[in-house]
């Protein structure tokens, strides 16, 4: 496997992923791709000649160790590592879908136009492409743990394995080579991919709640934005009306409102006296013009 081109492929995703996508892509790197190259390959390497039964028998060893070790453990986590990262690469290839839309959009309406913002960035379906990746990583990293827990019972390699599978004559004893190292390069890599699980679960959900508090923060404004009624803005039959409440008069505003203390208490308008006085003067030259020595209105004190 030429791990640098996968490496190449790999670094692309880095662009597009959170801060929990980085730090997942650094483990996968460091922890499980470098330990994988330059000390695992090394440990196993031909384990099958370092597989010792105490029997001569033709056959008997080679069937022994194909059936304690159904599928090699270097093997396996190299499937492993190349399905984990495989769903990564459905980002890849959406983000270069959309380029090529951007493209073809831009050929067709002019430079200045744009399709999407930035083609990078996790809206729409390249966040459900995101999302879907995360948990299909997940589950094959569950499923991978999960296969060699079933398989080498707990992760758990014994020094000494007996075996009685035809055409072996009897019981016979077969020991493992490195039983210590390569239980512990197990359990490294075990724990790298537990890891790699929690930094993919943690990403799922911090996408998810910042996609709500997205939502909320739009509802939130759109409910802001929504005019609000009042009770100067309605007419008598409860229904809005046509000027909102800037354009209608300080008059028109205070005479829908409900009565205070001090109008309720004011006593009722009553003209001034000598108005009175001046109405009363002028009716009386009406109806007598000639009467103009009358000392009624030569002296009004007397009214």
């Amino acid at each position: 496997m030429d791990w640098k081109t996968f490496q190449s492929l790999l670094s692309g995703v880095n662009k597009y992923s959170t801060a929990f996508g980085r730090i997942w892509l650094s483990i996968v790197f460091v922890f499980r791709v470098m330990v994988y190259v330059v000390a695992a390959e090394r440990v196993w390497g031909d384990e099958q000649k370092d597989f010792d039964c105490n029997t001569k028998q033709p056959g008997c060893a080679n069937v022994c160790y194909d059936y304690y070790f159904p599928i090699s453990h270097i093997r396996l986590w190299a499937l492993q590592l190349i399905f984990v990262t495989c769903p990564s690469f459905m980002v890849v290839m959406h983000v270069a879908y959309r380029d090529e839309r951007e493209r073809k959009y831009r050929i067709k309406f002019g430079e200045e136009k744009k399709l999407y913002n930035n083609t990078g960035k996790k809206h729409g379906g390249l966040w459900w492409t995101y999302l879907i990746s995360l948990f299909v990583k997940t589950a094959i990293e569950v499923a991978f743990l999960y296969i060699l827990h079933y398989i080498y019972d707990s992760f758990y390699l014994p020094r000494l394995v007996k075996c009685e599978v035809s055409p072996c004559p009897n019981k016979v004893d077969c020991y493992i080579g490195h039983p210590t190292e390569k239980k512990v390069f197990t359990y490294f890599m075990v724990g790298a991919s537990a890891l790699c699980i929690v930094l993919n679960i943690c990403e799922i959900i911090y996408l998810i709640s910042k996609r709500v508090a997205r939502c909320a923060n739009k509802l939130k404004k759109r409910t802001r934005g929504m005019p609000q009624e009042t009770h100067a803005g309605y007419d008598d039959n409860h229904a809005p009306n046509s000027y909102p409440m800037e354009m209608m008069s300080k008059r028109d505003v205070t005479r829908d409102l409900p009565p205070s203390f001090r109008t309720s208490c004011k006593p009722p308008y009553q003209p001034a006296m000598h108005l009175l006085r001046a109405e009363k003067r002028a009716e009386m030259r009406a109806s007598a013009p000639n009467l103009s020595s009358d000392p009624l209105l030569d002296n009004p004190r007397r009214l």
